[in-house]
């Protein structure tokens, strides 16, 4: 165990703190770089945690720092229990754990289990021959008579999800790059060794994981084709350039079997009380059901989030279906909600074609994504209200973006560096004469330097919205009830035995207002958040894009 006995004290004293935790999503390439090489690391992760305490989050969600050749930015591991030393050492690592702890901050990891580097030893061996010890420990198939791949399954990255291996004269399967090789999780070896690796984290004293691509981890057995996507109207998370959009995928990810090794997962969690888990959920039309599914019964995910809310638009018609969709079939599955994350827009872009002040907007965004039974997942730069970012082609390191520009340009534009100083070179994120991505010359107006502190700033509207969150218990762990509204109104009650809040917001352009439903009386307006909103005689006045909080009884 950590010798950190203080944070796994507290951990034990409340095992549930997950729930309704406000997390924050760092990406450590961009974050803050210590060493001066453009590149963020540990350290300076470490050098920047006062400013996560301040902001008020519970938690820190690291985006994957280990070895690693690069080609997906570490999501192609080649070492699951090392750090790359482009980022520091395990030694740094555990100083940044510890100093965190001190400050009251979580520490979650980034695990990605349904894939590996194709340099990882263990595929390494696998594609040495068909009868090694590994031989089955990635998903390998025959080729068809004519030599093309088992079947018709794509790759998120386009093209085939079949690469054909020269040694073994067989494909193997890859989700994303073709340096990315699937784990064949019907092996129970390769279960074990993954459980392995987080019991590894685990000792070291993280208090959790992020589950990257958790419904990918078993493939149909039989490796039978995908249908055609038919179901109009519905999301399939992927651009229209892509033809991954264009399969139902039944077969390549979300199978049953899923469910027992995300309960083998469970337990050994459980024998570290008080450490959690958050998986993404990357399943189409289906990704609200399989979010349920994955985080109910309290003996699998702890909770889990789609991209439901990283996408679509900002308007009440789409979060009330959205979240209605949700809530109807949730029973006791606890969601983590995000807006913007590493491989997304960032949501303050995506959300201006509906803005009358994107400034307003912003804040009542963030004001819904706080007040959602659930916990939150901010990512970073969110606090600031970053757009994102243009990106020159020639600039392009994401090979998704590189693949489908310039209809689509990938994900370079959310994974800018931070901006912490508006006036410092390269916004005070690097002094290197070359970041490994450029600052973006507009994020600079929105530095923390420049926000910090100022009234009506969106950062600081961010530390009070997250301070009045903690202040409330009905918005931690309370029940939602959706209130009858008109027009863009939005609105629902969080109530738990001693406290009832209501929350409304004006996702249009125009002035709106809300009734109360009878029996209700406001106590307390959160008048410090700042909204142009008022109640009289239950009559609620919410100007555009405003929001209307209040304990109520």
């Amino acid at each position: 165990m950590s010798t950190s006995s203080s944070p796994l004290a507290s951990r034990a004293q409340n095992p549930d703190w997950w729930r309704g935790a406000v997390i924050y999503q760092v990406y450590p390439r961009s974050f803050q770089d210590s060493d001066g090489d453009g590149i963020g690391d540990i350290k300076g992760i470490s050098a920047r945690l006062p400013y996560l305490a301040t902001l008020g989050v519970d938690a820190v969600w690291l985006s994957p720092f280990f070895k690693s050749p690069m080609k997906d930015f570490g999501y192609d591991v080649s070492d699951y229990c090392d750090v790359d030393p482009m980022f520091g050492t395990l030694d740094d690592f555990r100083a940044m754990v510890d100093k965190a702890h001190t400050l009251g901050i979580k520490i979650i990891i980034d695990q990605v289990l349904s894939h590996t580097s194709e340099e990882h030893p263990w595929f390494v061996e696998s594609r040495s021959s068909r009868d090694n010890p590994r031989a089955d420990w990635y998903v390998w198939a025959d080729a068809k008579p004519d030599g093309t791949p088992p079947n018709n399954w794509l790759s998120v990255f386009g093209g085939s999800g079949w690469e054909w291996d020269s040694r073994r004269l067989q494909y193997y399967q890859h989700n994303f790059l073709a340096s990315q090789p699937d784990l064949n999780f019907h092996n129970r070896d390769v279960q074990d060794a993954l459980l392995d690796v987080l019991r590894f984290w685990l000792e070291l004293g993280v208090d959790g994981f992020r589950l990257d691509t958790v419904n990918f981890y078993f493939c149909d057995k039989l490796l039978r084709d995908n249908p055609p996507f038919t179901d109009a109207g519905t999301t399939n998370d992927t651009p229209a350039v892509n033809p991954y959009g264009r399969q139902d995928h039944i077969h390549d990810k979300s199978q049953p079997e899923n469910i027992e090794f995300l309960k083998r997962l469970r337990a050994l969690l459980d024998q570290y009380p008080g450490s959690t888990t958050v998986g993404e959920v990357g399943d189409g039309a289906r990704s609200l059901q399989t979010m349920t599914a994955y985080t109910s019964g309290g003996d699998k995910l702890h909770m889990s989030y789609t991209f439901d809310l990283l996408s679509g638009e900002p308007t009440r018609a789409y979060y009330e279906k959205t979240i209605r969709t949700f809530e109807a079939g949730a029973g006791d599955a606890w969601p983590c909600w995000a807006l913007s994350n590493h491989d997304t827009p960032r949501h303050a872009s995506r959300n201006l074609p509906f803005a009358r002040d994107p400034l307003a907007q912003g804040k009542m965004m963030a004001a819904i994504q706080l007040t959602l039974r659930g916990s939150v997942c901010l990512y970073e730069g969110d606090e600031l209200g970053l757009t994102e970012a243009d990106i020159a082609f020639e600039d392009l390191v994401d090979p998704y973006g590189i693949r489908f520009w310039p209809e689509y340009k990938g994900r370079d534009g959310c994974r800018t560096p931070m901006v912490w100083e508006a006036a410092a070179p390269n916004g005070g994120f690097s002094d290197a004469n070359r970041t490994w991505l450029p600052v973006a010359p507009e994020h600079l107006a929105k530095a923390v330097d420049r926000q910090d502190g100022k009234a009506g700033s969106q950062l600081e509207f961010y530390k009070a919205m997250i301070a009045y969150r903690k202040a409330h218990p009905a918005l931690i762990g309370g029940s939602l009830e959706f209130l009858p509204a008109d027009g863009n109104v939005f609105a629902y009650r969080r109530t738990t035995a001693a406290q009832s809040i209501v929350c409304a917001f004006n996702m249009g352009g125009e002035p709106a207002t809300f009734r109360l439903p009878a029996g209700l009386k406001v106590t307390a307006v959160a008048t410090e958040l700042g909204f142009a909103a008022s109640e009289q005689d239950g009559l609620v006045t919410l100007a555009p894009e405003a929001a209307f909080i209040a304990e109520v009884k």
